[in-house]
């Protein structure tokens, strides 16, 4: 599978020969902000797209410094494109990216833009981010394989909140499942209690076991008193959902979390699942979660990116480097086939990345194999790995 694959870390598959020199049009175009409010990023892009590009014969590489704003992007665009650019990679950030877009379709020229924004996503421009939809198709295939098929999300109402419900609401449909019963809540303790509530029907399950216990003490007799103590240590109906997804992190997380139990929402009845943030400790941090997944790269897949990186330039690299590694390897692996073509880009086995395996689609989106992992008395595990093809349920 030819793809991007970070030196010296030995390549999964045969990488292609080098290339002569750069054909006519095929000069690489990295948008990045080198001054402005990311400037810190911009070298760190830079580097790791020189680091790409390493090897004899790869095309040229034509940094332009958007300045970190749509403004600065569009003209630097502008500039790349009418020095010969044939792809485009970059910029950094979804308002960017869409300044940027206009130009490179009207020229016919690939964006391999760096935002994980999933609205960017059309013909001729990938957004490389790691995106809701991908971590939530992970989740979805993973639980569906473990017959939790039922699924509800308990979301902020914010644009990530809603990000994560269309993710999850695109992926069962796919996946050709019951629709979700999906609930936002505004941020405030009063708001999550509610919606938990309501949404695990905890008055229904709850309610004709409470029945029972007070006719119990109503009797008012010793044996009144004993059932209604029997009945109280009873386990109440399950909720009407096998699989819950959450988007919190930090403190609302752990107050989200603290609910789970007080509405009888318990593992491993219910799959409690949440987004790649979570692979931070302290974005969990207070939040009772064992068992809880997410959807992440392997991180000892980049081992050899990251060694690279550091050798050369001293400091480990940002996460966003990946994908300035990757959009610039993409290049030089389609610079060495002659052609920076839409068809290219789009090859049915993907790329083996930085972060592991993706594909590019005809529409825009990116396929990304992503590992599954379980989070355990406040660690995580990996307890399935990332998929080996793109055919794979989940990717």
């Amino acid at each position: 599978m030819p793809g991007p694959t970070p030196a010296p870390m030995p390549p999964t598959t045969p990488s292609p020969l080098p290339s002569p020199a750069a054909p006519a049009g095929h000069a690489i175009a990295l948008l990045a902000p080198l001054t402005g409010p990311n400037a810190a990023l911009g070298p760190a892009l830079v580097n790791a797209a020189q680091l790409a590009l390493v090897p004899e014969g790869s095309p040229a590489l034509d940094v332009r410094d958007t300045g970190g704003t749509p403004d600065g992007a569009a003209a630097a665009a502008s500039a790349a494109l009418a020095a010969g650019a044939g792809l485009i990679i970059g910029p950094l950030t979804a308002a960017e990216t869409a300044a940027v877009v206009p130009l490179a379709r009207s020229a016919d020229v690939a964006v391999l833009a760096f935002t994980n924004d999933p609205m960017q996503a059309q013909p001729g421009v990938w957004p490389l981010g790691i995106t809701p939809v991908q971590q939530v198709r992970r989740l979805v295939g993973a639980a569906i394989t473990q017959n939790k098929g039922r699924f509800a999300a308990a979301l902020p109402n914010s644009p990530f909140g809603q990000s994560m419900a269309t993710a999850l609401t695109q992926a069962i449909a796919a996946a050709s499942g019951p629709t979700p019963d999906i609930r936002f809540y505004e941020s405030s303790n009063a708001g999550i209690s509610a919606t938990m509530r309501d949404l695990s029907n905890y008055a229904n399950r709850r309610g004709p076991v409470e029945a029972r216990r007070r006719a119990a003490l109503a009797l008012h007799t010793a044996e009144g008193r004993r059932q209604a103590a029997d009945i109280s240590r009873e386990s109440i109906p399950p909720p009407p959902f096998d699989s819950l997804l959450l988007a919190e992190t930090g403190d609302r997380l752990a107050w989200l979390a603290s609910f789970l139990s007080y509405y009888d929402i318990e593992t491993p009845t219910v799959q409690v699942m949440g987004p790649i943030l979570w692979a931070a400790p302290a974005a969990r941090t207070g939040a009772d979660l064992n068992g809880a997944w997410y959807a992440a790269p392997d991180a000892s897949v980049r081992a050899g990116f990251d060694a690279a990186y550091t050798t050369k330039y001293g400091a480990p690299p940002p996460g966003v480097a990946d994908f300035a590694f990757d959009a610039a390897a993409i290049g030089r692996v389609l610079a060495a086939e002659g052609q920076f073509s839409f068809g290219a880009l789009c090859r049915p086995e993907g790329f083996a990345g930085v972060d592991g395996l993706f594909a590019l689609q005809t529409d825009g989106t990116v396929r990304r194999g992503l590992a599954l992992f379980a989070i355990d008395h406040g660690g995580a595990n990996m307890i399935e790995p990332a998929p080996a093809s793109v055919t794979a349920p989940g990717i």
